[in-house]
């Protein structure tokens, strides 16, 4: 019997349930509470959110995975990167409203500091609260990396929480450099891991 943290690929049915894990994942993330400040209706428009980045950008693009009660999103070197299409950008508009233009920026200064190494891109890691503590979040990421030292690649990320360095930390990962939002916008923390060979797992 497969174990509930086991990864699997994400599958479109999928998308409702997954969406709402990470709404509940990062309910308190200081990036999205910046995105989406006001309190009411926050879960919805969250979920919604993910619904985007699952089903517009990282579904078609990347490499999603899921466990029980987490889920991934991974993007590898070479993914053509597609400017959004009039329908995701309504929907984007419709989320953010005032505050679209907060993404812009944040998404310009994430842009200027990324890497321009091929690498493995971690664009989203979300553990259900409940849940967390149960190997959910280190099984995804292990499963991701373990595809990025196949191929001799590094990986890369950006925490937006600075709790979770000593996660990345656990796995090899690096901080490199804080990005500062400002206007009152957070700080993310630009991480970096090298390639792996297989004897070191």
């Amino acid at each position: 019997m497969q174990s509930p943290n086991t990864p699997t690929p994400i599958e479109t049915g999928d998308a409702s349930e997954i969406t709402r894990i990470l709404a509940r994942s990062f309910a308190d993330d200081p990036m999205m509470l910046w995105l989406f400040p006001d309190e009411e209706g926050r879960a919805d428009r969250l979920a919604q959110w993910f619904d985007v980045m699952l089903t517009h950008k990282y579904g078609p693009l990347g490499h999603c995975e899921r466990t029980s009660a987490a889920a991934a999103f991974w993007t590898p070197p070479g993914t053509a990167e597609q400017h959004p299409d009039e329908e995701t950008l309504a929907r984007i508009n419709g989320l953010l409203g005032e505050n679209v233009a907060r993404l812009g920026e944040m998404l310009e200064l994430v842009g200027a500091a990324a890497p321009q190494e091929p690498h493995w891109y971690l664009a989203v890691l979300g553990a259900d609260p409940a849940a967390q503590g149960n190997g959910h979040g280190a099984a995804l990421l292990r499963s991701g990396l373990a595809k990025a030292d196949a191929a001799g690649l590094p990986a890369h990320l950006e925490s937006s929480k600075e709790s979770n360095i000593g996660f990345y930390e656990h796995f090899g990962f690096t901080v490199q450099h804080e990005i500062r939002v400002p206007g009152g916008g957070p700080t993310l923390w630009s991480m970096w891991r090298t390639a792996r060979g297989d004897a070191r797992g």
